[in-house]
């Protein structure tokens, strides 16, 4: 009975490859998805398919990406500000070109001195996934719960951190949370293993790759002629793919900012494509299952998984409610998910043209993306333990038998995991 489940279940998964597989007209659809990881965490209504019969939650594992941030540096803006206020005093730009740069000045009203920092829309994030955690699983949240948060060195881990564990404690401030951030727990947290380090080193064999890939894939003729009307301008001062890339990024972040002013209109949808192609394609090829890497980059996550693992069994055998928060980045969700084996995270394939068809960064790792571990146990039958896992807030199925999707019995999760890792 188990194994016909899965399987029926295992063929709804991966009709089409749903989840990872993405179409140029879904994009155009939502020019947002075009940013990938800059993807704002789309709104949700989070899953909650009722647990089987005397079935209670007692403790929740979880990893979450931080909240929206602003572009990673200053001079993302700076740069590319400069360039545009140069050219409109000398008279090189079109009314796109002044237009464009009245967009980005008005950005950096809010930007300026931010790069890299989470915004309040990240804040606001993960304030509002705790909040439905809270909702979905009151009883793991008790004044005698045992709660830890750990999070990465990055101020916006912290701060996105911060939010979480302070929405729980508006819903209940009895609660005591144990948090910190510390270089202690960066061995598990935020890992890559040397392997991993070589394939992604800048002079390994997928860099040549990666950077004839972007170069077929980068037309910028249209948009540089759109913005300067003066070609001596562009030819001494405008390198045209830096300009191009430049403004992809204006656009892909602009979504994670509070004034939302859009860039899209400045791209056809055929070049935003483009452009997240390559994007999507160097986040697949570093860090999830890139066929010619030989699964390098899965072992990343062994050690958070391995903590996972070890944290659930001490839950196991306390009696206590309790939750193991953690706070990290999207480098580190993609392997987790691949490693995990989740619907959708885990495709292996081999030619960059063909990642999007079976990969898709902002499905896998959103801004503020999240897994979370949900464990039951029933009083009358304490040697079962079941386990629900949730991508995004959404249930999700592993490569593991069950009647009783989307929980599993945890003996034969464990048994998977460890099963993965070297």
């Amino acid at each position: 009975m188990k194994k016909y489940l899965y399987l029926v279940i295992s063929a709804v998964a991966c009709s089409g490859v749903c989840l990872a597989q993405t179409t140029r007209e879904e994009m155009a659809a939502d020019p947002d998805k075009t940013g990938g990881v800059y993807y704002a965490y789309p709104s949700v209504s989070a899953d909650n398919t009722p647990a089987p019969k005397g079935f209670s939650p007692f403790h929740i594992s979880h990893y979450g990406r931080h909240g929206s941030r602003y572009l990673i540096g200053d001079r993302d803006y700076t740069v590319v500000s400069e360039l545009l206020h140069k050219a409109d005093s000398l008279g090189a730009l079109t009314e796109m070109g002044i237009e464009l740069k009245t967009r980005l000045d008005s950005v950096m009203v809010e930007t300026a001195g931010r790069g890299g920092d989470l915004s309040p829309l990240g804040r606001r994030q993960h304030h509002d996934i705790a909040a439905r955690m809270y909702a979905n699983y009151p009883e793991v949240f008790t004044e005698n719960s045992a709660i830890s948060a750990r999070s990465t060195l990055v101020p916006r881990c912290i701060l996105s951190m911060a939010s979480f564990c302070e929405s729980l404690k508006e819903r209940n401030p009895r609660l005591y949370i144990d948090m910190e951030s510390s270089n202690r727990y960066m061995p598990y947290i935020c890992y890559s293993t040397p392997e991993s380090n070589s394939f992604n080193a800048p002079d390994g064999w997928w860099e040549e790759v990666y950077r004839k890939f972007v170069k077929s894939h980068t037309n910028p003729g249209r948009l540089v002629s759109s913005v300067f009307s003066d070609a001596r301008f562009v030819s001494r001062y405008v390198n045209p793919e830096d300009f191009m890339w430049s403004i992809y990024w204006l656009a892909s972040d602009a979504q994670n900012t509070e004034c939302r002013i859009s860039f899209h209109d400045f791209f056809t949808s055929d070049e935003l494509f483009d452009l997240w192609q390559c994007f999507n394609s160097v986040f697949y090829a570093r860090h999830a299952d890139f066929g010619p890497s030989g699964g390098v980059h899965l072992q990343n996550a062994a050690p958070l998984l391995r903590n996972i693992i070890e944290t659930a069994d001490a839950a196991i055998e306390s009696n206590q409610p309790s939750a193991a928060l953690r706070f990290g980045h999207d480098g580190n969700v993609v392997p987790l998910t691949s490693l995990m084996h989740l619907r959708g995270c885990d495709a292996v394939i081999d030619e960059p043209e063909d990642f999007y068809k079976g990969w898709c960064d902002w499905k896998v790792t959103p801004m503020a993306a999240n897994i979370q571990m949900i464990f039951y146990r029933n009083k009358k039958k304490p040697e079962t333990i079941l386990v629900k896992i949730l991508h995004n807030e959404r249930e999700t199925s592993l490569p593991v038998d069950t009647d009783s999707w989307p929980y599993y019995d945890w003996k034969d999760v464990k048994a998977y995991f460890q099963s993965v890792m070297k």
